[in-house]
This record gives C-alpha cells, structure tokens and sequence, in this order.
C-alpha cells in the first residue's frame, strides 16, 4: 500500500505573464509538504515566454 502523507501536488503561475497581456501562460507542477508551509509558495521560475525569471505563486 501507498504511504499516507504529508506532500501535496501544487501548480505554480506566473504572476507577471498576465499583466504583460501576452498569449499563453507559464506553470509549473511541484509538490510541498502541507505539514510544513501551509502557506501558499511563491518561487522564482523561468518563463520561456517573457524569456526571464519571474515569480510564480500557487494557485488553487
């Protein structure tokens, strides 16, 4: 049997992608451990499509 735990799947979005008004979106799938940052992350990730690092915030 699987364990039972802790981890999570999250989705990541970029936040400056939709102010630029550029088709498209940037995502990105991870995972957390709910136990430990019950808060929502907020990570620097690329986007291919602004062609920069940019902050990407979990979504629901």
């Amino acid at each position: 049997m699987a364990k039972k735990g802790n981890r999570v799947q999250v989705i990541l979005e970029c936040t400056e992608h939709k102010e630029s008004g550029m088709p498209g979106m940037s995502r990105y799938i991870t995972t957390k451990n709910k136990k430990n940052t019950p808060d929502r992350i907020e990570l620097k990730k690329y986007n291919p499509v602004l062609k920069k690092y940019t902050l990407h915030k979990e979504i629901k």
